[in-house]
């Protein structure tokens, strides 16, 4: 019986572009459905009914939740295509270490740029350049942050990038006059097609900024 994968998601969610860069690494052929995240449809609600967010996969009708855990799935499950993680259990450790730094903290910085005003913005661009530094501390001068193939960190950080704009604008700041090698890297990414056919246009997702920005009076 061929695998039944259905994913739901939400397109400019950098979360759902880190199972969607994943799926195509591995070549999975998988049923798409972008979710209105404020009329969640009936099924989101049964396969996530703890956090009622999205993303989800669901193999052989069977729910899959929160987008490292999928990606971490999605490499055990499919093993014999493209390994996303090292086989290394130290070097594993230390790849999921610096996902789940990647999670922790430019999700809230970002939030912190993007949906505050004025003087409010000064401690998120500070702590964004912060954490940004770290992060090329820690690529170095290898071409991936795995080494010299792409894999989980990579895949954890690059739907970023899709955001860049808005943060850039929004924060009235130059990302590569201040991080070179994040942008470097970024566009070193931006060369596989996984990736390129993954990560939206960067103007279509500040419009999307902007409309949650006057939603909320921020705008």
């Amino acid at each position: 019986m061929a695998d039944e994968v259905v994913l739901l998601d939400f397109w400019p969610s950098v979360f759902g572009m880190r199972v969607r860069i994943a799926l195509a690494e591995k070549g999975i052929k998988y049923e798409y459905k972008d979710e209105d995240l404020r009329n969640k449809s009936p099924l989101l609600l049964e396969m996530n009914p703890i956090h009622k967010k999205i993303p989800v996969l669901i193999h052989n009708g069977k729910p899959v939740c929160e987008s490292l855990i999928i990606v971490q799935y999605i490499d055990e499950v499919w093993k014999d295509r493209c390994p996303l993680l090292p086989i290394d259990p130290y070097q594993r450790a230390h790849s999921r270490f610096w996902a789940d730094f990647v999670d922790k903290k430019v999700i809230e910085v970002l939030r912190k740029i993007l949906f505050t005003k004025g003087e409010e913005k000064e401690p998120g661009k500070k702590e964004f350049f912060e954490i940004f530094k770290i992060l090329e501390g820690e690529l170095g001068d290898k071409p991936y942050f795995g080494g010299e193939t792409f894999g989980f960190v990579d895949l954890s950080l690059i739907p970023y990038y899709s955001w860049f704009h808005a943060i850039e604008t929004l924060g009235e700041f130059n990302i590569e006059a201040e991080c070179p090698k994040i942008v470097a890297w970024a566009k070193r990414c931006l060369q596989k097609e996984t990736v390129a056919k993954t990560l939206p246009d960067q103007k279509k997702v500040y419009e999307y900024v902007e409309q949650i920005r006057k939603r909320f009076g921020n705008g």
